[in-house]
């Protein structure tokens, strides 16, 4: 990450920070917390925190050091292209909407991507 992009993330994460400290200061120092101002104010300090974080949250999605929950994981694919010389880690086979082929369709396939020449 070059400099001005650890600055820039930097920045954006402490700006967010200074508007979630905005949001909880106003909230616990209003006297009633249900009042048009003291809402507006923890809103919009709300909204302008999450924009904010949502930078620097994406830039670790993309490098991969933010893990996200419930997300489904792909397995990374050989360097060399094959996968018979990984074993039991071969992609899954899918359907068109992305489903786990069931076990019996599976054997059918596997029939039917033989050669001809090939004993059954």
């Amino acid at each position: 990450m070059s400099k001005e992009l650890k600055i820039l993330n930097l920045a954006c994460i402490v700006i967010a920070l200074a508007f979630l400290v905005l949001a909880v200061w106003s909230a616990l120092t209003s006297g009633d917390f249900f009042t048009i101002d003291t809402m507006f104010i923890v809103v919009v300090s709300l909204v302008m925190a999450l924009l904010f974080a949502i930078n620097p949250l994406l830039y670790l999605k993309s490098q991969g050091r933010l893990p996200v929950p419930f997300m489904k994981r792909s397995i990374p694919a050989p360097a060399d292209g094959n996968w018979n010389a990984i074993g039991s880690q071969t992609p899954p086979l899918l359907d068109a909407k992305g489903r786990a082929v069931p076990p019996d369709v599976r054997a059918i396939v596997a029939r039917l991507g033989k050669k001809e020449g090939q004993p059954q």
